[in-house]
């Protein structure tokens, strides 16, 4: 993307000493607007979850996430987990019902002042021929930058310094997007699923979320 004035945040200094502690570093130099979608890649393990949330909060960038429902609801965690998950920046998604989750999550982003969402797009930890595309599609709709967050475990960094406008052209989108986490490596490499949608969702069919 063209250089533009970027948004910067106010980040956690007990975070950033927990990083440097283990080894860990961020490298982030903002956003390049109030709007946009993230994708984290590769998802290999439970210590992603714990990395990522540490360099959320080490550069104070208050991204959203989208978890299960039932983790938020459910009457064991509702008064517990829940309310710490939002706090987290958890969004909750009823993935049995999600007809219509990228419009309606496009709008909403489009009607809020600041809403960046976070995605995994291999979707789980296992190893997946496949990427989700309803990142893809969730950008495009709401006509916003893409965001592309490393977990670089053999470097110990998380970098977030590659933001991109996509084209529609999904092959040529991945093309850049490949490029980028070609040095990456998980926690668990072997797990690291290839960069690729399946062919009906890079022509327009109903995005995976």
């Amino acid at each position: 993307m063209a250089d533009v004035p970027r948004i910067r945040f106010r980040g956690s200094r007990l975070a950033r000493a927990l990083l440097r502690l283990f080894g860990w570093r961020v490298y982030f130099d903002g956003v390049p607007g109030p709007h946009g979608v993230f994708i984290v890649y590769p998802h290999t393990s439970n210590w992603d979850f714990l990395v990522g949330i540490l360099a959320k909060w080490a550069i104070g960038f208050p991204v959203r996430w989208w978890g299960k429902d039932t983790l938020f609801v459910h009457p064991l965690t509702r008064y517990t987990l829940g309310p710490l998950m939002r706090w987290w920046g958890g969004v909750p998604v009823n993935r049995a019902a999600s007809q219509g989750l990228i419009a309606s999550t496009a709008q909403q982003m489009k009607a809020s002042p600041f809403f960046w969402l976070a995605l995994a797009p291999e979707g789980t930890r296992s190893l997946k021929p496949f990427w989700k595309s309803g990142f893809y599609h969730l950008a495009m709709a709401a006509g916003v930058p893409l965001g592309l967050a490393a977990l670089d475990f053999s470097r110990k960094e998380v970098r977030v310094t590659q933001f991109i406008g996509l084209t529609g052209d999904a092959d040529q989108d991945l093309l850049r997007i490949r490029a980028y986490y070609a040095s990456s490596v998980g926690c668990k490499p072997e797990l690291a699923g290839p960069i690729a949608f399946r062919p009906a969702d890079a022509t327009g069919a109903q995005p995976e979320r």
